[in-house]
């Protein structure tokens, strides 16, 4: 099996999320500005733990999905591509979504405090 489409399309998925998602803040960020909001809660929000958790959860999302998917590619008749991208997207997925809730509990015992 070759990696090398896997990574092209990795690859250029996270270009493009990157792009639209500095286009997307920016744009938020010159409404603020329109509205004369206070800058001082945008430096605030975020923490470099919750990044670390982010890319921690994700890449073991990755990690696991890469793994279920060489062992569904071996036991099944499916096409090893479809499994592979499957794997990944499903766990990469459920490990952002629980970083999200990981997140969310913080914030929410944060200002309870």
């Amino acid at each position: 099996m070759e990696l090398e489409p896997i990574l092209i399309m990795s690859i250029i998925f996270g270009f493009t999320y990157a792009v639209i998602h500095l286009l997307v803040k920016r744009k938020e960020r010159m409404a603020m500005i329109e509205k004369g909001a206070d800058f001082s809660t945008l430096r605030n929000g975020n923490k470099p733990g919750i990044l670390a958790l982010k890319l921690g959860l994700l890449f073991i999302g990755v990690a696991v999905g890469l793994l279920l998917g060489s062992v569904i590619a071996e036991m099944t008749t499916l096409n090893s591509e479809s499994a592979y991208f499957s794997m990944i997207f499903l766990f990469g997925g459920i490990g952002l979504v629980l970083s999200h809730y990981i997140e969310k509990k913080e914030t929410k015992e944060i200002q309870n405090l």
